[in-house]
């Protein structure tokens, strides 16, 4: 598992003959130069061209996934890169990783780490940045929550309750709250001046494997593992009304790694997607939770993130085959397709 496929193919088209018609470009997915060498856990958006990504390699990847090169890449972990969050107004890049740390990057500086947070027991698999980008939150199997002057370096704050292995953690934009998923199958939402848990949503009956923000900030989306179709579902709630559970997103069969609002046109509806362990991703009408559609990539193996880019582009992180680049058609037919891997 992991291992990504060597051969490239440049941009081309086959042609397609039609009865009575003249022959029809079906474009092919293009194949860049893969930005990692081995299986990718996370990727996220920093500019609207610049993406950043981390996996098994430990190497931190900053990639023109408009222009289908690398831009830039960090190395200072020395085991998995697990979770990555930015500061797009300072170009700040944070990376946690297995080896319990997480490090701060900036991409118009050298290739050093100019912070390190340290002080987690176990692997982190949280982080987030305070809205005006001067505290840092994250979150680790070891059962704590921390919180980090960035300036410093210096841990401000940390909590620990029993149980509470951490899997995801988002800063709610404009809102001195974070909310927090955990392999106990609760949510918890904390807030950033006393490092109290102020919330904590109704268990589900599966792990919480990811959470996201709404642009509004009303609502949360949480997802959950599980195999056979048992669990693997994304959850919508309303964090105005903590712990109302608003509708659920049920079609993948293994685990339900990563769900994301995602931009809507002007006159669209709402929209949702997931990525799960079954190699596919799901666009969702977040209303009705209707599958809009269904994009398969064979022999990815999980797919493990998603990053919206625009309201047309989603990145997907696999393990076995790179990072996808998906064109959205928010048309009158929904439709997702693969559009280049790297």
């Amino acid at each position: 598992m992991g291992k990504l496929q060597s051969k490239f193919r440049r941009r081309s088209d086959l042609y397609r003959a039609k009865e009575g018609s003249e022959t029809v470009p079906v474009p092919q997915v293009v194949q860049y130069e893969p930005a990692h060498t081995d299986a990718i856990n996370c990727v996220t958006s920093l500019t609207s061209d610049l993406c950043v990504s981390g996996g098994h390699d430990q190497a931190v990847v900053v990639y023109d996934w408009r222009a289908g090169k690398m831009y830039k890449a960090f190395l200072g972990h020395n085991r998995d890169v697990t979770k990555l969050c930015c500061f797009s107004r300072n170009t700040w890049i944070f990376s946690a990783s297995r080896d319990k740390t997480v490090l701060m990057w900036d991409l118009g500086r050298d290739k050093e780490p100019v912070q390190d947070f340290c002080g987690h027991e176990l692997v982190v698999n949280g982080v987030a940045i305070s809205p005006e980008g001067s505290k840092l939150c994250t979150g680790s199997r070891d059962n704590s929550m921390c919180l980090w002057d960035i300036e410093s370096g210096k841990c401000l704050q940390r909590n620990t309750i029993s149980r509470n292995l951490v899997t995801h953690v988002c800063w709610v934009p404009g809102s001195t709250s974070i909310v927090q998923t955990s392999e106990d199958k609760t949510i918890r939402v904390w807030d950033s001046r006393t490092w109290q848990v102020t919330n904590t949503f109704p268990a589900k009956q599966y792990i919480q494997t990811h959470c996201d923000i709404s642009p509004n900030c009303y609502n949360l989306l949480s997802s959950s593992n599980g195999v056979g179709g048992q669990g693997c579902e994304a959850t919508l709630w309303d964090l105005r009304q903590p712990g109302c559970k608003v509708t659920e997103y049920r079609g993948h069969l293994q685990t339900t790694a990563c769900c994301v609002f995602v931009p809507s046109r002007l006159g669209c509806p709402a929209l949702v997607a997931s990525s799960s362990y079954d190699s596919s991703v799901k666009i969702w009408d977040q209303t009705t939770a209707a599958c809009l559609c269904t994009l398969t990539l064979d022999g990815s193996g999980p797919l493990v993130s998603l990053a919206p880019c625009d309201s047309s582009n989603l990145l997907c992180a696999s393990f076995n085959t790179g990072l996808h680049q998906l064109h959205l058609d928010q048309g009158a037919a929904v439709s997702l397709s693969e559009v280049a891997c790297f």
